[in-house]
């Protein structure tokens, strides 16, 4: 893997179970350089440091709280966005021009392909192949960040928007990142989405490659991390700090097939500029 790259594996209060880790290093054979990053708000921290040495990090999370607009009042700081934004500025420090947020909650990652008409999937076994091509598109497409599917975006199989499409205007859950296109993460919950929303509807450029897919624990079944919070608060409150920064083109809706749930929805329509055809040109 190169040198002047990274992950960073975002967790909190879950020294004993790293699923990622050992994903990226048993099941993928990862050779690169790689940290878990922790809050100085952590009780667990000295285990953390006991089992992981020097590969973990430790940040101020009050200070980094300060740097960026949380979009509302709460002193609860019990979520990942000051994880994912102080990881440009430690990517600065350790002399990393690109580095790989990730969660700490991944079983798997695998490769999306069609197959006779039907959607197939490829265990990836040589994962230092895939973050390199995932950082050269990086650049190639001058994008802010760009993401690896996750396994939600195929229901329905070839059928999917993010399948047919092979690439989706946004990026959730895991990011590629270089230090000379630096962005921030915004709001307190549903950080992803108000981020590649709000700077989406600036031009930014924020990508999901449909080829290249992950799988985590089911949601707010693994104790730790940000279960607690979204157990408080439920996704009606999640959905609403997106609606906060982009109201012109965000609204609630019903996600799911039998037991719904409100979740937000994205108009796209209104969200992200368009390149005009040259046939209106006066």
């Amino acid at each position: 893997m190169r040198n002047d790259f990274c992950v960073f594996i975002l967790t909190h209060g879950r020294p004993d179970k790293q699923y990622t880790l050992d994903t990226l290093l048993r099941k993928c054979h990862y050779t690169g350089k790689w940290y878990l990053v922790i809050d100085n708000e952590d009780k667990t921290s000295n285990e953390y440091f006991e089992k992981y040495k020097d590969h973990v990090i430790m940040f101020d999370k009050l200070e980094i709280s300060k740097t960026f607009d949380t979009a509302d009042l709460s002193e609860d700081r019990r979520t990942i966005v000051y994880a994912r934004n102080v990881c440009f500025k430690l990517a600065k420090q350790l002399g990393i021009k690109y580095f790989l947020e990730l969660d700490d909650d991944y079983t798997e990652f695998r490769f999306r392909k069609e197959v006779n008409g039907v959607l197939r999937s490829i265990y990836m076994r040589h994962i230092d192949k895939v973050f390199n091509a995932m950082i050269n598109f990086l650049e190639k497409s001058g994008a802010k960040t760009v993401a690896m599917a996750q396994t939600g975006d195929f229901i329905g199989g070839t059928g999917s928007n993010v399948f047919k499409r092979k690439l989706a205007r946004k990026a959730m859950n895991s990011f590629f990142c270089t230090t000379e296109r630096p962005f921030q993460f915004l709001g307190r919950i549903n950080e992803d989405v108000n981020t590649y929303v709000s700077e989406g509807r600036k031009g930014n450029l924020f990508f999901t490659v449909a080829e290249a897919t992950l799988n985590q624990c089911d949601t707010q079944q693994n104790s730790g991390g940000m279960t607690d919070v979204y157990l408080d608060s439920g996704t009606y409150v999640k959905s609403f700090y997106t609606i906060i920064f982009a109201p012109s083109c965000t609204r609630l809706g019903l996600m799911g097939v039998n037991s719904k749930r409100i979740h937000h929805k994205i108009l796209w329509e209104y969200c992200t500029p368009k390149i005009i055809n040259e046939k209106y040109k006066k």
